[in-house]
């Protein structure tokens, strides 16, 4: 674990005791695992080896910390017996990507345990693969696990050489029988054709990014619905890479036609408002390719929208 710069949490005060004027670096609680119970729990995933992997471009390991940053100056509108703990960062150890992966899932599932929500900071989107593994353990292996993934890709690449930051859902279908895997924002030619194949041979439900349009989003939160309804446990994970490259031009593999942010904040508050959502994670937020921190500053306002479902439910 590497302990967080309490530093980073810092920004305007309005009022040194009245709560109501409290932003978010005004209450967060730096803890160990141990100590943390209820709430919501931040832990960051400082890694980017399976994007090395992918052959991607790095730097979102930089995120977890930049995150809180954009997070800190919010304001805080939460009841007052709302809690909010900060448990430092897990960071992947030279190539060692499956250890990190699992220290991650070890830390997952002790929040979990200690009936918090674990709010993860990726990372690449290998940032995923321990988020699961730390749900999967605290639900046991018979229980139906959920996945959602608001994403421009598929991420079911071969991982028989190595797993990656493209390859974790694969890794899970194939793995793990009690699993499913719904994602939305699917570029239609942002994908190869065995990648849609791959998708159809594993159940895969899947929303196409032209089929998102705002205004016309009825019938995804209806499938949305339907998919959490059949499960006794949901998990969700933002790839940022989903969202119009305008707006967030700082991840590792933009998309000129993604998602606008009104939607992608759409379904984190549907999903993390139902009552079997344990989990959230951001990934592939990179701040070394960011423009006047636009992408992390967006970033951090989609993390709020997970918290404040988890808190005001």
């Amino acid at each position: 674990m590497n302990k967080v710069n309490e530093s980073i949490w810092s920004g305007r005060v309005d009022h040194t005791e009245d709560r109501s004027s409290f932003r978010y670096h005004q209450v967060v609680e730096i803890a160990d695992i141990e100590n943390v119970s209820g709430g919501c729990t931040i832990i960051g995933f400082e890694c980017e080896e399976g994007v090395r992997r992918n052959k991607g471009r790095l730097g979102a390991a930089e995120a977890p910390n930049a995150l809180r940053s954009g997070l800190a100056p919010q304001p805080w509108r939460f009841p007052e017996t709302a809690r909010l703990f900060d448990v430092s960062n897990i960071d992947c150890v030279g190539e060692d990507l499956e250890s990190a992966q699992q220290q991650l899932g070890d830390a997952v599932a002790a929040i979990l345990m200690n009936g918090s929500k674990p709010i993860i900071l990726g990372g690449g989107h290998e940032t995923l693969y321990g988020h699961y593994l730390g749900v999967r353990e605290s639900l046991g292996k018979v229980a139906t696990l959920g996945i959602i993934n608001i994403d421009a890709h598929f991420d079911l690449r071969p991982y028989d050489e190595q797993p990656s930051s493209g390859t974790m859902f694969r890794q899970i279908l194939e793995q793990d029988p009690n699993a499913r895997y719904f994602v939305a924002g699917i570029q239609r030619y942002g994908n190869t054709q065995e990648l849609f194949n791959r998708a159809d041979l594993l159940g895969v439900t899947y929303v196409m990014e032209d089929e998102m349009i705002p205004g016309h989003l009825e019938s995804l939160m209806a499938s949305l619905e339907d998919f959490m309804n059949e499960h006794d446990a949901v998990m969700l994970t933002l790839c940022t890479d989903v969202v119009n490259a305008a707006f967030a031009p700082g991840v590792s593999a933009t998309s000129p036609f993604g998602l606008d942010p009104s939607t992608v904040r759409s379904i984190i508050r549907k999903v993390v408002a139902h009552e079997k959502t344990r989990s959230f994670d951001i990934c592939e937020v990179n701040p070394s390719l960011d423009e006047n921190g636009r992408t992390v500053k967006l970033g951090a306002y989609f993390v709020n929208e997970a918290i404040a479902g988890f808190l005001l439910k």
